[in-house]
């Protein structure tokens, strides 16, 4: 009964961290093109791994050092959801003349006090597991899964509520509704099981910064799975940013103008954090089975048919069945990557560093990786000029899928499983 109740605190926490993401992440593109900033969409979806570079080390720092986990998921929150409501309140008054500046300030604050939350409530999960004498291997997918579960509700309700006749996913509300779920995980984050610190210790200056953690980089399999978590991290942002912006192109068409997938868009992708639900569920079975390796070259390779997928596509039928496809391997894809690193990081680090060695692990996906791919990703779709002939995404979608080709083939040659390392 105790682990019971404690299983539903944990998954009430993950549910509402990514329904705050859920909120606005796959269908803020769509509202900036509504208000004229489409050309400045790749720096809000940048932005997200720009300050990932820094403040989830930082955070997890202050976990590891200063402040129980649980408090800085807590303050975390706080801060993201009164900056997000900012920047809602503030589009609410600008009407149809929000300017960039101001907008990306309010967003940037938000975003930097919510990237860190992920690997934070990673942390606060792990602990309280492990204080119940719990495996985390075996446990913590199928808690994790209903913060899939959380986003896909926030998506969903973003698709098809409609705020005065307009659609939240068209709207500032989608800004709103983010906020304020923050805010209420900012107090029910309190409620969680204590996270100890290490401040009193005796330690180098280096340990009471967290700086240890950097330190992994000095294994040599460490750092190749540090710096190949990076290339895929570059992945992670692509579809997020322009997933919803190419089928909305679609409605130019037509042909296609009226079909489901260009007028609910937002749901459709939605299939994709569906699909995450049951994805997470086989990570205890594929881990044990196959190893990091393995499991980290199925995610590289799901993400070349990810994107390939949605070069091949359309949105009628039967062209609709590879967008559907698309987001289903994005199950594996996703999951495979994060929660499998996540684990790989938890078990592999010292246990008076896991905190920072998740904010590293953050840093590096969402952080370098995220933001060298979303700028990336707004070059080659630059480059391809989609925006004034739509029909070239199909090569934007093509570039990306052999980037993804290219980083598993090197995975698979460099990185050696950690099972095999006395082999």
């Amino acid at each position: 009964m105790k682990n019971s109740n404690l299983s539903f605190r944990l998954i009430l926490m993950n549910f509402l961290e990514f329904a705050v993401w859920g909120a606005y992440l796959t269908s803020l593109g769509r509202y900036l093109g509504n208000i004229g900033l489409g050309p400045q969409i790749k720096w809000f979806f940048a932005m997200q791994g720009i300050v990932s570079i820094f403040m989830p080390t930082l955070m997890g720092i202050v976990a590891d050092r200063f402040m129980p986990a649980q408090k800085v998921l807590s303050l975390c929150h706080g801060l993201a959801g009164l900056f997000m409501i900012g920047a809602g309140v503030y589009c609410m008054q600008a009407s149809a003349q929000v300017e960039f500046a101001p907008l990306f300030l309010l967003y940037s604050l938000s975003v930097a006090f919510f990237m860190p939350t992920i690997a934070i409530a990673n942390s606060v999960a792990y602990n309280a597991l492990g204080k119940a004498g719990i495996d985390p291997v075996k446990a913590y997918p199928p808690i994790r899964v209903f913060g899939t579960v959380g986003f896909i509700c926030s998506m969903l309700v973003t698709n098809f509520v409609h705020i005065g006749g307009v659609a939240m996913q068209d709207s500032y509300t989608q800004l709103l509704s983010s906020g304020i779920l923050s805010l209420v995980l900012c107090a029910y984050a309190l409620t969680m099981p204590d996270c100890p610190t290490n401040k009193g210790k005796s330690e180098s200056l280096a340990d009471a910064f967290g700086l240890k953690a950097f330190a992994l980089f000095k294994d040599r399999q460490f750092a190749i799975f540090f710096i190949f978590s990076m290339l895929l991290g570059a992945s992670l942002q692509i579809t997020n940013g322009y997933a919803n912006t190419f089928l909305g192109s679609f409605a130019a068409d037509p042909a296609y103008a009226d079909t489901f997938a260009v007028k609910n868009s937002n749901a459709l992708i939605s299939i994709s954090q569906i699909s995450e639900t049951l994805c997470i569920l086989l990570i205890p079975f594929f881990m044990k089975r196959f190893g990091i390796k393995k499991v980290m070259l199925i995610a590289m390779f799901a993400w070349v048919f990810r994107f390939g997928f949605f070069g091949a596509g359309n949105p009628a039928m039967p062209g609709v069945l590879l967008f559907i496809l698309s987001c289903i391997v994005y199950g594996v894809a996703f999951d495979f990557f994060n929660i499998s690193g996540s684990l790989y990081v938890d078990q592999e680090a010292d246990k008076d560093i896991r905190s920072s060695a998740q904010g590293l692990f953050m840093m590096m996906t969402n952080g370098l990786g995220a933001t060298i791919g979303t700028l990336a990703a707004g070059a080659v779709v630059e480059a391809c000029d989609v925006f004034n002939t739509p029909a070239n995404w199909a090569t934007a979608w093509y570039i990306f899928a052999t980037y993804a080709l290219v980083v598993g083939i090197l995975f698979a040659i460099l990185f050696k499983d950690p099972s095999k390392k006395q082999a």
